[in-house]
């Protein structure tokens, strides 16, 4: 399951990343926000993943 759980955290912070530039473009500070809070639960989530990782060997 750690695959699949990587899988969709890089997901969820290339969409993040995706919505914050599309803010920025339009100049829409909301949907900035927004991407970068989601940019950045993906990165938390995987370094949890990458901590879980180590704890496993």
């Amino acid at each position: 399951m750690g695959a699949v759980d990587k899988a969709k955290n890089k997901a969820e912070e290339l969409a993040g990343s995706a919505k914050e530039k599309i803010g920025k473009a339009t100049g829409d500070t909301d949907t900035e926000a927004e991407g970068q809070k989601d940019r950045a639960k993906g990165n938390l989530k995987q370094a949890g993943e990458k901590v879980k990782d180590v704890f496993k060997d």
